[in-house]
């Protein structure tokens, strides 16, 4: 009789989300109340007959879905008018920046996901977009490129701004003018329990020039810290505040600022707006566009199709470990790409 689901198409493919939502149409006409909670606002207005707006844990607006414009429940969820993404696309890109030729790798981890054969070139202006459904090999992708596990097969060739990284670790490969962010913000891209300037240190103190002679600059690092809260809009008490107490949104934007503030050639960010209000998902955007203007090459990976299509210039997906052809972001189809992610090809 009562139906509740949570961000049900986090994980589906595109053709997999339309079979559920043919499912709850028949459901509705059966009876059965749906509550449907989302951040995906074009799902519904696809799907719902009414829609309830909440922000800071309050309702601040009803509305009916179907003849209100997204633009409109996407302002009431943040407070305030939301700023456009311009998107200028480039005809001509850079240098190549990132090169991966042959990549293998098999975990230890039994319930890992092996990848398999890999290669792809990102140049300097470029942002490639690697969708999927979650547990492809992304995971273990990131983790790879990133410099946290080298362990990969001895003819796997990782390239960074023409020089050779595949045995170097995550820190040599920031020095290198590389820069990461994870999926996983507690505990992995932050430590929760100490301060926004101490995790400052944990990417940028060598970048930075944060430490010398074996004493760390406070004063540098402080200053950094409060440059990330101004330039990206971070909700906090301060630079001294513990990490664990910043919101899902805010930690993500102090991680993203973090990294984009070292100015890095090469940035490698997995599910960059996961879990974040609308405002802070534009800004983080931007952000990854404007990186992208100044030259850098900019890997996305993302379950987040729409969040590809905005920025991405193009596009590959990964399925089963294995990564498909590379496709110009005005030549695809969120069909093509559906298919892809279901592990079958794309018959045209």
């Amino acid at each position: 009789k009562l139906l509740i689901l949570d961000e049900p198409t986090s994980v589906l493919t595109p053709q997999e989300a339309e079979s559920l939502f043919e499912t709850l149409h028949i459901l509705s006409k059966r009876g059965c109340a749906i509550l449907y909670i989302s951040h995906k606002l074009n799902e519904i207005k696809k799907i719902c007959h009414a829609a309830t707006i909440l922000r800071e844990g309050r309702v601040v607006a009803n509305c009916d879905p179907s003849k209100e414009p997204i633009k409109n429940m996407a302002e009431l969820l943040v407070g305030s008018r939301l700023p456009e993404i311009n998107r200028k696309r480039l005809t001509t890109h850079g240098v190549e920046r990132i090169h991966i030729d042959n990549l293998n790798y098999t975990s230890k981890d039994p319930f890992s996901v092996k990848l398999k054969n890999i290669s792809f070139i990102v140049r300097g202006g470029e942002i490639l977009g690697i969708a999927g459904v979650a547990g492809n090999g992304q995971t273990e992708l990131m983790s790879v490129l990133s410099g946290e596990v080298k362990d990969v097969d001895e003819r796997s060739i990782i390239k960074f701004n023409d020089q050779i990284v595949t045995s170097k670790g995550a820190a040599e490969r920031r020095l290198l003018g590389a820069g990461f962010v994870p999926e996983q913000r507690q505990g992995h891209a932050a430590v929760t329990e100490m301060s926004l300037i101490e995790n400052v240190f944990l990417t940028a103190l060598k970048t930075c020039d944060m430490e010398k002679s074996g004493f760390i600059d406070h004063a540098k690092a402080r200053s950094f810290a409060e440059s990330i809260i101004a330039n990206f809009d971070v909700r906090t008490t301060g630079v001294q505040a513990e990490t664990g107490s910043l919101s899902g949104g805010n930690l993500q934007k102090f991680i993203v600022g973090r990294e984009l503030l070292q100015q890095p050639s090469v940035l490698i960010i997995e599910q960059p707006t996961w879990g974040v209000d609308v405002g802070a998902a534009i800004i983080l955007r931007r952000a990854l566009l404007d990186l992208a203007k100044s030259g850098a090459a900019v890997i996305i990976i993302s379950q987040d199709l729409d969040e590809i299509f905005e920025v991405c210039d193009k596009i590959a997906v990964m399925a089963d470990g294995t990564i498909s052809v590379l496709g110009d972001i005005a030549e695809v189809s969120m069909e093509e790409i559906g298919v892809l992610m279901s592990g079958q090809k794309y018959d045209h």
